[in-house]
């Protein structure tokens, strides 16, 4: 298949998004101001809690068997590669470009976190529906395409949630000063609006270290009650430490009872397919799933804009992110694809390469944002990140989408 036609196939999908995100942003100027700050937060909480589970449930319940999990035991390992080696350079970043302290965990997070699930929940079903697309039947490309974006977004954001939300809250509690309010850093690159007030209290994610020595213990049976007593503290730590709250965030709940659905037999017979006696139940689950799309990449598109607006950021810590996660990643995602499917480690489904792919080359996870306004720390900075990132990934997705499909073609 022709360089120019894989060009093609994998240019109007990414386009496609361009004009959609914007409409978002268009939407979100302040003289049009419909996707204000306030709707922007309802329409994600919206999605968050409906759109993107029922969008997962809807297409994991119909594609998971024990065949199709055997066959992709690999997608965790490559999210977790990708992870892995976007915070080797996260790291290189931060010892050349020298951020100021308290941002260098949101660069290894920009790094290591892409956005494993909306990105490829937008891309991948377009892509099937190119002509010149190598996968075969678009409505059985869209199918499976969309439950490996399913099973990519529920991956992504365990992975998230778990490590680079720890990885930011590290980064912030070396300089305690910062967090406790005490010391206000000196440097140039900060603005005043960026010290705003968290949404996370230090009390919520800082957690001291003799408050257990305060704790009053019975006499009768004092060592067991101790002990009962430090067990549950030391619980309820790791907990607030893990976040699990956010951890089986909504997109992940959805993953589990898609899994369940599809691998029950009785389930299975009851809800999935035309002859099924419960199959209103699916279809109403996809109808509330399709509005996913289009509501992601507007909300996408408005989020951007918050970007234009801030300035005074180092230039080459953008530039530094921007090499890492659009060349240097993805050069080194090939190579562990390739080297994983030459030792049969990952099976011969084109789609499912270019999935695994692909998740070397998206643009940074949203959700980076989120994370910053959670501890009210470097909001502008990773506002910025994302402008730039997400512009740069109009020209990098479409060129390496077309990379991708000529190697698995």
């Amino acid at each position: 298949m022709g360089l120019v036609t894989l060009f093609v196939a994998s240019s109007m999908p990414v386009l496609k998004v361009l004009l959609v995100t914007a409409v978002g942003s268009f939407l979100a100027l302040d003289h049009v101001n419909i996707l204000s700050e306030d709707a922007r937060k309802h329409i994600n909480t919206v999605v968050f809690y409906v759109f993107n589970p029922a969008l997962i449930i809807g297409n994991l319940s119909k594609t998971v068997t024990y065949d199709s999990m055997v066959k992709l035991w690999f997608m965790p390992v490559n999210v977790f590669l990708t992870f892995l080696i976007g915070s080797l350079l996260g790291w290189l970043v931060n010892l050349i470009t020298r951020p100021p302290p308290h941002l260098r965990g949101l660069v290894i997070g920009c790094c290591a976190a892409g956005n494993l699930g909306n990105i490829l929940i937008i891309i991948v079903p377009a892509v099937c529906k190119e002509k010149g697309s190598p996968f075969g039947d678009p409505s059985v490309c869209s199918t499976y395409g969309m439950a490996y974006a399913s099973l990519s977004m529920a991956l992504g954001a365990i992975f998230l949630w778990v490590y680079v939300y720890n990885i930011v809250r590290i980064s912030l509690e070396a300089n305690c000063g910062d967090v406790n309010g005490s010391v206000v850093s000196h440097s140039s690159t900060l603005k005043p609006e960026s010290f705003t007030e968290p949404l996370l209290s230090p009390k919520e994610y800082n957690t001291s270290e003799d408050s257990t020595d305060s704790l009053p213990l019975t006499t009768f049976g004092g060592k067991a009650q101790g002990f009962t007593e430090k067990l549950k503290l030391n619980v309820a730590k790791i907990s607030r430490k893990l976040n699990l709250k956010r951890l089986f965030a909504p997109s992940t709940n959805g993953a589990i009872v898609g899994f369940i659905v599809g691998l029950v037999p009785l389930l299975r017979n009851s809800v999935i397919g035309d002859e099924a006696p419960l199959r209103v139940i699916e279809d109403s689950t996809v109808m509330i799933g399709d509005a996913a799309v289009p509501v992601l990449t507007l909300i996408i598109g408005a989020n951007l804009l918050k970007g234009l607006r801030a300035s005074g950021v180092q230039k080459s810590m953008v530039v530094g992110v921007i090499v890492a996660r659009h060349i240097a990643l993805p050069l080194i995602g090939t190579l562990v694809v390739r080297t994983a499917v030459r030792f049969n480690l990952v099976h011969a489904d084109p789609l499912y390469q270019f999935v695994l792919l692909l998740q070397f080359a998206v643009p940074p996870a949203m959700n980076m944002g989120t994370i910053t306004q959670l501890f009210g720390k470097g909001e502008s900075e990773c506002s910025v990140i994302m402008l730039w990132t997400y512009a740069c990934s109009i020209v990098s997705l479409t060129l390496w989408c077309t990379f991708f499909m000529w190697v698995v073609a």
